[in-house]
């Protein structure tokens, strides 16, 4: 069990899995958190899910990966301890931590709900991530836990859920009747089809080969399919779409999806390739159409969604494994043999070092 450090009272120990180099392997690994302070929340954690990002930060894909690196910010957990000031919390009750657990709370973006825009937003794997016996957060970037929402593959919405649920809803492509394309049926975009299914829209989903198109219609209940190689077929669908949500991670042409938008349609990127994307001006001139980027949520859109997700029974698909599995788990999604996300059960298989 976690315990307040012997050395100096202001920390708590941990145990998790961490990567000590880059492209080495995962392994137990023993640290110290700092102690909860008075509006703090600390939490025990039972499942913490794994997705790109993780391999990427894992492997120093963006040049700031500070190691020894514990991944996982999908967390899933029940309260056990709080602050002598925590309002929102009691112990025992069930939360989650997402993507980040601090933020400078002053800034425009904190001031209007866009805690993930701020500049000085604290990632939650900079402090180590949940691929741990436990996490410490402020109270306010600790989310109820609905309790109709399985804790297991429901953890992968702490990431994947709101990063397509924020633009559905900024972008305002949450009306019932609109017509959605989403580009990539994968961790995010199966993810994606759920919720604009649920919003009441009328889903295409468009992938590079026919792969999918079963999948996609007769699981996911998509509307319609498209095969983006498909000159053809991509013709037919131009100007019939209201927006674009773009998962692909991977360098690709964004011109095709352009096309397929209706007058002041929106194409909305979230998936980041290294390489820059080229955006012609005459596309979006013809026809009013907008290009944006997204990236997750603030934290009163977060919960939201978690209760939208309950209501609507949306969880991800994938698999859940024990932490012994991570070094294989982080392999296959490298390679994309993962349908679609990869839960680690943290709770009943994560040992001492």
């Amino acid at each position: 069990m976690a315990g307040k450090s012997q050395d100096d009272g202001q920390t708590v120990k941990a145990i998790g899995w961490a990567a000590r180099e880059v492209s080495g392997a995962i392994s137990p690994f023993d640290f110290s958190r700092r102690a909860p302070g008075e509006r703090d929340v600390q939490v025990k954690i039972l499942y913490c899910g794994i997705c790109s990002f993780d391999t990427e930060m894992v492997n120093n894909k963006f040049g700031f990966t500070r190691y020894p690196f514990v991944l996982g910010h999908e967390i899933v957990g029940v309260v056990s301890e709080v602050g002598r000031k925590v309002q929102k919390f009691k112990i025992g009750e069930k939360v989650g931590v997402g993507t980040m657990i601090g933020s400078c709370r002053t800034c425009y973006s904190c001031t209007h709900n866009l805690e993930n825009y701020c500049p000085k937003v604290i990632l939650t794997e900079a402090t180590s991530g949940g691929c741990s016996n436990l996490v410490i957060a402020n109270e306010d970037f600790v989310f109820h836990w609905p309790v109709n929402l399985p804790l297991d593959l429901g953890a992968p919405l702490l990431c994947a859920g709101i990063t397509v649920y924020s633009p559905l809803k900024n972008f305002e492509l949450d009306k019932p009747g609109l017509r959605i394309g989403v580009v990539g049926l994968g961790g995010i975009g199966h993810i994606a089809v759920k919720f604009a299914k649920a919003f009441g829209a009328k889903v295409t989903v468009i992938s590079s080969s026919e792969n999918k198109k079963v999948e996609a219609i007769e699981k996911y209940g998509a509307d319609s399919f498209l095969v983006s190689s498909d000159p053809g077929q991509m013709l037919a669908a131009a100007g019939t779409l209201d927006g674009v949500i773009d998962t692909v991670p991977a360098p690709h042409s964004i011109v095709p999806f352009l096309d397929l938008l209706l007058p002041r349609g929106k194409l909305i990127i979230l998936g980041a390739p290294m390489e820059p994307f080229v955006l012609p001006i005459y596309p979006l001139l013809q026809g009013g159409r907008v290009v944006a980027g997204s990236a997750t949520g603030g934290l009163k859109q977060i919960q939201e969604m978690l209760h939208f997700a309950a209501e609507h029974k949306i969880v991800a698909d994938g698999e859940v494994i024990p932490i012994d599995d991570i070094n294989t788990a982080i392999k296959r999604i490298e390679k994309g043999d993962v349908k679609y996300r990869f839960v680690v059960d943290i709770g009943n298989t994560l040992k001492s070092a």
